[in-house]
């Protein structure tokens, strides 16, 4: 039985960040993330050496991609403290609507963002590995699926932290608290509590949908914006798919790209080889930025709703952005010894990487103020 003061469920943007906060406190904690890599819902996908420039900044997300300045005041703070660049999404130029498919695409004067919508150069994963650099790597661990929490009272409160490792050897963790960084409907699915939850908890939590979760993200890599030389933004609209909602992905100083969220629901997806979803992306984007999109240099797709560590069953027919649920219990036996830090538990931001900074601050917050009461 290893211990840690904190132990920390998740290592996404919130839970990444929480460590940060934690770190800066001196406060003992470990991080434990299922997947092999961190970042959760942020993915930015790795250089293409020989495809690619094998630049960091040719990566492209394929999972949250845009922040505002002046709306998420938190999230452009550590970007600029991080010492991170940034850029507006391009908007230039004119957008097309697409009825039909058989209809040739309207052309129609671009709307662009107010405040403009930024990104980050090297994608939003530059800040998840701008983050990680700030943490002591022993203490963030990766491969370690957390299937059950215990809580103890036979010699002081304690909460028991179960997990498997990828080879399904198991370890556990001993903490006094624990800063929950998953989606609430993840969390109430995937993990065992002993004792349970309370009952409306548990129904909350299964209420909240995970947002991303239905989703799927296909992108188009170019060696050049072809759509530029033609006056269009690379923004679209359309009602014909099999993508409904198109921007320019392009890298600065990188390659050319272009994305798309599809508008094909999760169960028809399932039905569909992806080889055969990303030909049907291909032949939408030829008929509306013409031939130059026909062959591009490589393809991701990405759909999120079969990544277990995101998309519960009930995740899959689609959600809005959520409303925060409660973070934590407040009596029974794990009041004081949990709290939800995700970016569905922020009262403002939720869903977005602007609310994984504030719901795990508030949840760290909380905790600290606990801990100088404990002493």
């Amino acid at each position: 039985m290893k211990t840690a003061q904190i132990v920390i469920i998740g290592g996404g943007l919130s839970g990444l960040y929480a460590a940060m906060l934690l770190e800066r406190q001196r406060i003992d904690y470990v991080l434990l993330e299922a997947r092999d890599t961190f970042g959760g819902r942020i993915v930015s996908t790795p250089p293409y050496a020989g495809t690619c420039t094998g630049s960091d900044l040719d990566r492209f997300d394929l999972g949250a991609t845009w922040f505002w300045l002046t709306l998420q005041p938190q999230l452009s703070r550590l970007i600029d403290e991080l010492g991170l660049d940034t850029f507006e999404q391009p908007e230039t130029g004119d957008m097309l609507i697409e009825r039909s498919a058989h209809e040739t695409p309207t052309r129609v004067r671009g709307y662009p963002s107010s405040p403009a919508a930024m990104r980050i150069a090297g994608g939003m994963g530059a800040l998840v590995d701008a983050v990680q650099r700030q943490l002591d790597p022993a203490r963030v661990l990766a491969g370690r699926r957390v299937t059950q929490l215990t809580q103890l009272t036979n010699s002081g409160p304690h909460v028991d932290v179960h997990t498997l490792d990828e080879t399904g050897a198991p370890a556990s963790y001993r903490a006094s608290h624990v800063l929950l960084a998953m989606p609430p409907r993840v969390a109430a699915s995937t993990l065992t509590f002993s004792p349970p939850l309370p009952e409306a908890m548990t129904r909350e939590w299964t209420s909240t949908g995970t947002w991303m979760a239905p989703h799927a993200k296909y992108v188009a890599i170019y060696s050049e914006p072809f759509w530029r030389g033609d006056g269009l933004s690379g923004e679209a609209r359309s009602a014909a798919g099999p993508l409904a909602e198109i921007h320019d992905a392009s890298a600065p100083r990188g390659h050319a790209a272009l994305f798309g969220f599809l508008g094909i629901p999760a169960h028809v997806r399932d039905r569909i080889p992806d080889n055969s979803l990303r030909a049907h992306c291909r032949a939408q984007l030829v008929r509306l930025f013409g031939a130059s999109a026909a062959e591009p240099v490589t393809e991701l797709l990405k759909d999120w709703a079969k990544d277990p560590l995101t998309a519960t069953a009930a995740d899959r027919t689609g959600a809005d952005h959520p409303i925060a649920p409660h973070p934590m219990p407040a009596d029974g036996a794990w009041a004081g010894r949990l709290i939800a830090i995700a970016s569905e538990w922020s009262p403002r931001y939720a869903g977005y990487a602007a609310g994984a900074l504030d719901a795990a601050s508030l949840g760290v917050t909380t905790l600290l103020q606990r801990l100088d009461k404990a002493r």
